[in-house]
């Protein structure tokens, strides 16, 4: 398969033959002592163990190192509702993302079930075998009541990456293009065009960054004071304003944030935002607006989308395996408003430190520096891998949900990057 260009029907379908993961065995199994070790009668010790104490599941088993990803693929990419089998080679995929940046073992879980609360009880029945739960391509406004309801019953972290994900890197670079352009996020007008899960997380994230104006739009138009037709969670960002449309709300806007429909910015509303305007473009495969009809009609753009053949791509690969990774490694029982944002402070701080040779190599005719063309670090660039997983841990012991106690946070980081000096050997 070719490493570059677009990808082929043909191509994809033969990728995906037999399916992207499998299990591995990691002791030893070769002889008939070591299988009485295996299983029985050396299993029961464990067993006996951890009934006294089930934290010591952590020790014995997988546990610590295990995420189910969880669907009932409702919101399977942007294709809509596939069903639960036709959505399994996403989860599958994502599982393949958990293990290869960041070391975690995931497995898909496919759920047939519609209905919250039974969706809800069958993901809480099963957890205690999981030490986290990544759920996955659920439609809104349900996603957002499942994971409500399936972090208060279970005592391990729940994370919706469709919403958090994409909420931690653009705040990443939201935090940059803040320094780069001398603006104050709280006197910023900020225009969210797609109010689904990932804007409505996005919108909320960036209000703990200190965001006061938002005008969030869905396909009816702004989502203002006067509607009616609005659920709970769009009620929220219900606002008084004389804007109705998506060109209306561009004028005078400093930041647009796209999860919407290609093409659906013009020029013209690029040129009507203020100076230095963000605009992260993120229908995918095509987005909003291109970037070269952006930059065509201003060069003081900083723009993201989520392509990779693009600067400042949005991509959730940068946040939820370091996510998982350091809420696991301190036995988190969930994932905190406070863990996200150190990782969203993380990114940003990466984005400004000197690109390694082997990052410039996976991205040829590219020289990545701090500006308004880099603002979010490359998904290829491995310290994220120990500068978002320690501050992600180093959050959860703060924010008091985290188990292990007496964390070491400078031995976690060698440890950390002990694994990434092994890889680039």
């Amino acid at each position: 398969m070719s490493n570059k260009g677009k990808v082929t029907k043909e191509e994809a379908l033969e990728y995906h033959i037999g399916g992207k993961i499998g299990i591995n065995v990691k002791t030893v199994c070769d002889t008939a002592r070591d299988l009485s070790m295996a299983y029985s009668p050396g299993v029961a010790h464990p067993c006996l163990e951890i009934q006294k104490d089930n934290e010591l599941a952590y020790k014995y088993t997988n546990k610590a190192n295990l995420v189910a990803v969880m669907t009932n693929s409702t919101a399977i990419l942007g294709l809509g509702d596939l069903g639960p089998v036709a959505g399994k080679p996403v989860m599958e995929g994502k599982s393949v993302l958990f293990k290869k940046f960041a070391g975690v073992d995931a497995f898909d879980i496919e759920i047939d079930e519609y209905d919250v609360d039974k969706f809800v009880e069958i993901c809480r029945a099963i957890a205690p075998t999981f030490g986290g739960i990544n759920l996955e391509d659920i439609k809104a406004p349900q996603c957002f009541d499942i994971e409500q309801k399936l972090q208060a019953c279970v005592d391990i972290p729940v994370m919706h990456d469709d919403q958090h994900g994409t909420a931690m890197i653009t705040s990443a670079g939201i935090i940059n293009a803040l320094e780069i352009s001398g603006k104050k996020i709280e006197e910023m007008k900020i225009v969210v065009s797609g109010a689904g899960a990932a804007g409505i997380a996005c919108a909320k994230m960036y209000k703990l960054l200190g965001a006061k104006n938002i005008v969030m739009i869905d396909t009816k138009g702004v989502i203002h004071s006067g509607r009616t037709d609005l659920n709970k969670y769009k009620a929220e960002f219900a606002i008084e304003t004389s804007d109705r449309t998506l060109e209306d709300a561009m004028k005078g806007a400093d930041m647009f944030l796209g999860l919407s429909a290609p093409g659906v910015v013009t020029q013209e509303m690029v040129k009507s935002m203020n100076p230095y305007p963000i605009i992260f473009a993120l229908a995918n495969p095509t987005p909003e607006i291109l970037p070269e009809e952006a930059h065509a009609a201003r060069n003081d753009v900083m723009m993201g989308t989520g392509r990779s053949d693009y600067p400042n791509q949005v991509n959730n690969v940068l946040g939820f395996p370091f996510i998982f990774r350091g809420a696991l490694d301190v036995r988190a029982t969930k994932v905190t408003e406070g863990m996200k944002m150190a990782a969203a402070v993380a990114l940003a701080k990466l984005a400004k430190e000197e690109v390694p040779d082997y990052v410039k190599a996976a991205y040829p005719g590219e020289d990545p520096k701090f500006g308004i063309n880099y603002i979010i670090p490359k998904p290829f660039d491995r310290r994220a891998f120990v500068w978002v997983s320690c501050a992600v841990a180093e959050a959860a012991i703060k924010d008091g949900v985290a188990r292990v106690k007496d964390f070491d946070i400078n031995a976690y980081k060698a440890k950390l990057q002990a694994i990434i000096d092994a890889e680039q050997k």
